[in-house]
């Protein structure tokens, strides 16, 4: 069964979001460089890669089932925050947007009644929650350690 029209172009609408996402993270790390917070910008870089691994594996899942795979101008992303805090602040309600895309994406499957292309999405379905409970637990940090606590956070990050 091929992509339909419709499914094909909502694909091409979430390959522009996951773009746009691996550019913030880029943005986000270069914020983080220019702090001398490393570790931060490590841990950005990496969501900036995975962003586009992301856009790459709904491209070829489109161009694989019929669809028409596009790659759309990219809007300009925020380059400035107030605190290290307030990017991660940022981090979690962007994965929410996310997941709330995704999940009108994997409804979209199902009016479709393409079954192949929801079980697709159940990957992008897990990996938001996983998504979503890392930026929680990061900000979770700032709760407990304060600001103070940047130089732990920022040393737990450059792990990654």
């Amino acid at each position: 069964m091929e992509m339909t029209k419709k499914l094909s172009d909502a694909f091409n609408k979430q390959v522009q979001a996951e773009m746009w996402s691996s550019n913030l993270y880029l943005s986000m790390a270069i914020y983080f460089m220019d702090m001398g917070l490393e570790g931060c910008a490590n841990w950005m870089k990496k969501q900036a890669q995975e962003e586009l691994e992301h856009a790459h594996r709904l491209i070829d899942y489109s161009s694989k089932r019929g669809g028409k795979a596009r790659v759309s101008q990219i809007d300009e992303v925020p380059f400035e925050w107030e605190s290290p805090q307030a990017v991660f602040e940022h981090v979690y309600k962007h994965e929410c947007h996310v997941s709330e895309l995704i999940d009108k994406l994997m409804d979209l499957a199902i009016a479709e009644n393409d079954k192949a292309t929801q079980e697709m999405l159940r990957w992008f379905v897990n990996e938001q929650v996983e998504e979503e409970e890392t930026a929680k637990g990061i900000l979770d940090k700032f709760a407990v350690y304060g600001v103070h606590g940047l130089y732990c956070i920022d040393h737990e990050l450059g792990k990654r």
